[in-house]
């Protein structure tokens, strides 16, 4: 059994979807961010940075933090989206998700959704690097069908939640024609809309 800590967020989802796409039993406990329950010390033993998603591996007795980390060590214990022969592939478009596409994404999240009018510098500067990464994944995606080549694998399965909230982002989806057409047909798998709506039943992911 895994138990699961996390919130209804990008990060969060990737790890539901994961662990719905390797059909692996899991039980979620919410840590409520918004009220700071991440920083509690009860949770920083399990999280030393404070951040969610977290799993408890109870079969074998781990503890993973980091959304990447945990990916891996999914893929790794299911044999699953997670080729041996691809890997150097897949890293690098996993780690351009946790180290660009997210943060960056997130600091859009923050200027543009959470507090607009607070700093015309932080919008204009987060918009402009969002519709950067729009273009760079839809080059990526242009070259073959999934962001790690032919077979959807955990960089997918990474990325996709943070597309999801495109709604958010007002750059327009729809104007770009490889990621819309990687996001539809992600948005279709049922492992995905279940992992989605882990927190809310009624959540799916927004059309473009």
């Amino acid at each position: 059994m895994i138990e699961l800590f996390s919130a209804n967020t990008p990060n969060g989802k990737k790890i539901s979807i994961m662990l719905e796409e390797i059909d692996f039993k899991y039980k979620v406990t919410k840590i409520d961010i918004s009220n700071g329950e991440q920083f509690k010390e009860e949770f920083k033993k399990i999280s030393p940075f404070s951040k969610i998603p977290v799993i408890i591996d109870h079969k074998n007795n781990r503890t993973i933090y980091e959304s990447g980390a945990i990916l891996i060590y999914l893929a790794e214990q299911s044999g699953k989206f997670y080729d041996k022969n691809e890997r150097t592939k897949i890293n690098q478009l996993l780690m351009a998700q946790i180290g660009y596409v997210g943060p960056m994404l997130g600091q859009h999240h923050q200027f543009h959704h959470y507090n607009p009018g607070k700093s015309k510098f932080g919008e204009d500067r987060y918009f402009k690097i969002s519709k950067r990464i729009y273009q760079e994944l839809d080059e990526v995606l242009s070259k073959s069908k999934f962001l790690s080549g032919n077979d959807y694998t955990i960089s997918d399965i990474g990325t996709f939640p943070w597309i999801a909230r495109h709604e958010w982002h007002d750059i327009g989806l729809k104007k770009y024609k490889n990621l819309t057409r990687w996001y539809l047909e992600i948005s279709k798998r049922d492992a995905v809309k279940k992992g989605f709506s882990f927190m809310n039943k009624d959540e799916s992911p927004p059309k473009p």
